[in-house]
C-alpha cells in the first residue's frame, strides 16, 4: 500500500471505531446544542492550532449556514479576535486566553465546546472548567489520551492517538451536530411558514 492508501485506511479505522464508540455521546451533545440554540443561548468554541480553525469553522456554520438556509444562530469562536487573544496572552499568560473570555461572556443556558486533540491543553482545560463553574454546559472533544474527564459535562474522546485522525473525526462530529441544528431549526422555520 502507498502512503495515501495507508492514511485513508487508518482514517477509516478511526471513523469506524468512533461511529461505534461515540454514537450515544455524540447524539447527546447534538441534542444539547440544539436545545441551547433554540433556547437563545450561545455556543462558544475554542482550541489551539488546527483545533482553533475547526472551532472557527463550526461557528461559521452556525452563524452562516451548514446545509440549509435558516436564521443565524448565536455562536462565538474565542480564537477569532487577535487583539483579545494577544492582550490576554501578554497580560495574563497564554494559559488564560480562553478562561478570561469565558468568564466575561458565558453563563447558564450557553454551551462551551473545547477542542484539544491531546486532551492536555492547559488553556482549553481552564476555559472548560471556568465555563462549568459559571453554569454553562461543557463539551470536550479530545483524542484517546488526555487529562479531561470529570471537569466537563460531556467528554467526546475519539478512539485514536493520531492527531490527524482525531481532527478528522472532530470535523465529522461538528458537521453532524450542524446537521442536527439545521434539521431542528430550519424544520421549525419551514413549519412556521406554512
Amino acid at each position: 500500500m502507498g502512503r495515501l492508501a495507508d492514511h485513508f485506511a487508518a482514517h477509516q479505522q478511526a471513523v469506524r471505531a468512533s461511529a461505534t464508540e461515540l454514537e450515544l455521546i455524540a447524539e447527546t451533545v447534538g441534542q444539547v446544542l440544539v436545545r441551547t440554540l433554540e433556547g437563545g443561548g450561545t455556543a462558544f468554541a475554542f482550541g489551539n492550532g488546527g483545533s482553533a480553525t475547526q472551532a472557527s469553522h463550526f461557528v461559521g456554520e452556525l452563524i452562516g449556514r451548514y446545509a440549509r438556509t435558516r436564521r443565524p444562530l448565536r455562536a462565538i469562536a474565542l480564537v477569532a479576535d487577535p487583539g483579545v487573544v494577544t492582550c490576554i496572552a501578554n497580560d495574563f499568560g497564554y494559559a488564560s486566553i480562553f478562561e478570561r473570555q469565558v468568564e466575561a461572556l458565558a453563563g447558564p443556558g450557553d454551551l462551551v465546546v473545547g477542542l484539544t486533540t491531546s486532551g492536555k491543553s492547559e488553556n482549553v482545560i481552564r476555559g472548560l472548567v471556568t465555563a462549568r463553574r459559571r453554569g454553562a454546559s461543557t463539551v470536550a472533544l479530545t483524542g484517546q489520551a488526555g487529562l479531561l474527564g470529570a471537569e466537563v459535562d460531556h467528554l467526546v474522546r475519539v478512539p485514536s492517538a493520531i492527531t490527524a485522525h482525531i481532527q478528522e473525526v472532530h470535523l465529522l462530529l461538528l458537521h453532524a451536530w450542524c446537521g442536527m441544528v439545521d434539521e431542528a431549526v430550519a424544520g421549525k422555520e419551514s413549519d412556521a411558514g406554512r
